[in-house]
Order: structure tokens, then C-alpha cells, then sequence
């Protein structure tokens, strides 16, 4: 059952955006990359901005249309909305802050306010100001701001780019309880696909004004529609041409020169797609070791550490036994998750030169 439901249009200086969406009870998120539309959607759905033309509907309540020359202001949309940047005013205490959002009288608000902040674990942080709270304490204030007023609707704008890396974990894993256990519908919008995911099942990827693809986040990875989704999710992107080969396999000639195959019926020019945590690396002289038919030459440009995991780039091209493509030269950018004892054994740091490895199944493809 849909809960929100919008279509709408509008110019953003050269952008045009014209976008249809439904959404239920669950949290949505809206992906897409900086200047792809979303935040001016979501000021659309709290009043803050006029679409050109199109219609807003939370329930059977129409918060605009265009045709009949409805628009409903923000405040009578009961819309709560959580900026990037939290926008708590400075010169008020945390309860002030959330009784600003609340209804009813003086008293009424007041309390509102210290019940919401003990639900967000924040009672004890009551009487502080905004400058005396943390990246995650703030925005568990802002959250009890928004929910104060018992909104049908709520809007998270990036919601965890403010945060430091540290920080970004845990307020993430305490977020996710509160919009799954908000019982109205979320729409949340962010530029970070591994973000999207964790807050939400349900993610419509946003591309230059427009809704490319949308899906779970396991479907829009294991099956991008597009290059740009694949680069969105996290794989890497490698560009070729997709032709017959044995097998019922797809070779792909790699514009940065080598070959890789797929399991995929695509023929043309492709977009192929791999996963970090789907490449494993060897040693540039060691024999092929496993099954996996895709074997590529690489150097290491950098080893970042991920949490348990470590993140691997390479460039990588042209046949096995050649040198990897020059910098000077287009070349084939990839990634490898591994172990910290991987890195250890197989001595990965820059500028050493390794193979990267997958299986044809593990080969996306995507029309270009």
C-alpha cells in the first residue's frame, strides 16, 4: 500500500528534473551523486520548494497540485524534516530545541520535549546547548525535533554526512532502529550507496533528474542497470566490448586493453562490473591457483584499511605477462577487499605488481 505519492517536474538551473515515485510505510532512500536532484525533491515534499507541475500526495491528504492549484504550506504538511547539518539553534538547551517542534501549550511542549530525549537516550543531556553535544548527540536531537510533532512524514537529508568516521558507525546502527521502528514513511536522500543500504530496503537511485533504477540493495548490486549504478554500489567499472565466446561465455575486450569474460548474455558495447570483495589477488609470478577464468595484471596504486577488511586499488590492462597499462595511458582501475594477513603475505604496497582475479559469474554487464 502506498502511503506517499508523488510526480512531479521542475527546472533546476540546467537540471530538469521530473520524477514519480510511491513509496510505503518503509523507509526509502533516494542514491545519486552531488547536484543529481535529490535534495530539491525532498524540500518538494516538505513545501520548502515549488515544483513546476506534478502532484504530492502523503495518504489521501493532497499536498500539491499543480493542475488544481494546490499547495499546502509546510507547516500544515506535518512533515518532519532532519537537515544535513542538523540546523539546531545555538542560543537554545536540546529540550528547548525539540519543544520548538512540538505542539500545544508551554507546559504540554515541555514535556513532549523531555520525553522525546529520554526516548533517544539524550535525558541527561537536556540542558545543553548544541555546542556542548557531539556530531551523534545532535543529531539525536534533531531526530527527536522532528518527531516532536508526531509528523505522517519524515525527511532525513544526508543523515550521516556530518559525521566524523568514527561516529558514523554507531549513530548509523542507532538510526536504523529509529526509522525502522518510526511507523510513518521515511524518505531519506544520500550520495553514499554502503549508507543507503544500511538504513533502508527499499533504494530508487536518482541520475541527472531523473529515477534510472530502483530496487533492495542485493538486487541494484547484483544486477546494475547502468555503469552509473554499478560505479554507485561500489563495483568497479571497466568499459569493452562484449562478443561470443565458448562456452556460451561473453568475452569482453577491455577498452584499457586484456580480456575478462561473463556469464551474461549482453553482446556490445558494455559497461562490466566487478565487486571489491569479489577480486582476489596473487602473486604476479605464481601459477593460477582455483577455477576463476578472469586474470588480470595489475600494480598496486594504494592498500587502505577498512574496518576488518583492506581496500586494494590497482590499475590494471593488457594481457598477462605484459606490464600493466603506463598512467600516461587509459587504463583499467580496480579494486580488492582482503585480509590484513593477505597484504602481509603477499607484501602489497604501492607500485607492487600483482593478479587480480574473479569468476566469469561474478562479471556484471551492463548496456553502454
Amino acid at each position: 500500500m502506498s502511503v506517499l505519492a508523488l510526480e512531479v517536474s521542475s527546472r533546476l538551473g540546467e537540471l530538469e528534473l521530473s520524477v514519480a515515485l510511491d513509496a510505503g510505510p518503509g523507509p526509502l532512500a533516494i542514491a545519486g551523486p552531488s547536484g543529481a536532484g535529490k535534495t530539491s525533491l525532498l524540500r518538494m515534499l516538505a513545501g520548502l520548494m515549488r515544483p513546476l507541475s506534478g502532484w504530492i500526495r502523503c495518504g489521501a491528504v493532497t499536498w500539491f497540485d499543480g493542475a488544481a492549484r494546490v499547495d499546502v504550506p509546510p507547516e500544515a504538511r506535518r512533515c518532519g524534516l532532519v537537515f544535513q547539518d542538523y540546523a539546531l539553534f545555538p542560543h537554545l538547551r536540546a529540550w528547548e530545541n525539540v519543544a520548538f517542534g512540538a505542539g500545544g501549550g508551554r507546559r504540554a511542549r515541555r514535556r513532549r520535549a523531555f520525553d522525546m530525549l529520554e526516548r533517544f537516550g539524550m535525558g541527561q543531556r537536556a540542558l545543553a546547548r548544541p555546542g556542548e553535544l557531539s556530531g551523534g548527540e545532535r543529531q539525536r536531537v534533531a531526530l527527536a525535533r522532528a518527531l516532536a510533532r508526531e509528523p505522517r512524514l519524515l525527511l532525513l537529508d544526508e543523515p550521516l554526512a556530518a559525521l566524523d568516521p568514527g561516529t558514523r558507525l554507531r549513530s548509523g546502527r542507532e538510526l536504523g532502529a529509529i526509522v525502522a521502528d518510526a511507523g510513518i514513511p521515511v524518505v531519506l536522500v544520500t550520495h553514499d550507496f554502503a549508507e543507503a543500504a544500511s538504513l533502508a530496503d527499499d533504494i530508487a537511485v536518482l541520475e541527472r533528474g531523473a529515477i534510472v533504477q530502483r530496487g533492495s540493495p542485493r538486487e541494484l548490486a547484483a544486477r546494475p542497470g547502468s555503469a552509473f549504478v554499478a560505479d554507485l554500489t561500489g563495483a568497479s567499472v571497466l568499459g569493452g566490448v562484449a562478443a561470443d565466446g565458448p562456452d556460451g561465455l561473453a568475452v569482453v575486450s577491455l577498452e584499457g586493453g586484456g580480456t575478462i569474460v561473463s556469464t551474461e548474455e549482453l553482446r556490445g558495447p558494455v559497461a562490466a562490473s566487478v565487486h571489491p570483495w569479489e577480486v582476489a589477488l596473487e602473486p604476479a609470478s605464481d601459477r593460477p591457483h582455483g577455477s576463476a577464468q578472469n586474470r588480470l595484471r595489475g600494480r598496486v596504486v594504494s592498500v587502505v584499511p577498512l574496518g576488518s577488511r583492506v581496500r586494494v586499488a590497482l590499475e590494471a590492462g593488457g594481457p598477462l605477462g605484459s606490464a600493466p597499462t603506463p598512467t600516461s595511458q587509459p587504463g583499467i582501475f580496480l579494486s580488492a577487499e582482503v585480509t590484513e594477513p593477505a597484504v602481509r603475505s603477499l607484501g602489497l604496497k604501492p607500485g607492487c605488481e600483482v593478479i587480480a582475479t574473479w569468476k566469469a559469474t561474478a562479471t556484471r554487464l551492463a548496456p553502454r
